[in-house]
């Protein structure tokens, strides 16, 4: 993410929230794009949560996987890959909270751009 945050918890929410906004507005302009582009709403939705969960947690995600993954033989090579990692005693927590904040500001805007706050009823058919 390239931004000072804090260490712990408070990182970790830190994070969450920017990733619940980076889901708001990634929907808001990709259900645009589909309103132009003719598409339904579950394209505008699987569209948005996959773009906010790749901007909003992508990075630390791929730092997770890397770390579970690759078989770090040696303490130069983990220590190597620690290094890059910001705050990689709460690299799961964090990657936790980055999901569910991308998931969730997805669905808000979904409900403030596309659903009941936009002035019509989601229909499921939509």
């Amino acid at each position: 993410m390239n931004l000072p945050l804090h260490y712990g918890l408070l990182g970790c929410l830190e994070a969450g929230l920017i990733a619940f906004v980076v889901g708001v507005l990634v929907y808001a302009l990709w259900a645009w794009v589909c309103r132009r582009g003719g598409l339904k709403l579950a394209h505008a939705i699987g569209g948005g949560a996959g773009l906010a969960l790749l901007l909003g947690a992508g990075l630390d995600a791929w730092n997770l996987f890397y770390i579970g993954v690759v078989k770090l033989e040696s303490p130069l090579y983990a220590r190597l890959a620690l290094a890059g990692i910001h705050d990689a005693d709460n690299l799961g927590t964090r990657v936790l909270l980055e999901v569910i904040g991308a998931l969730c500001g997805t669905v808000l805007g979904w409900w403030l751009f596309s659903g009941r706050l936009a002035g019509h009823p989601a229909s499921p058919e939509s």
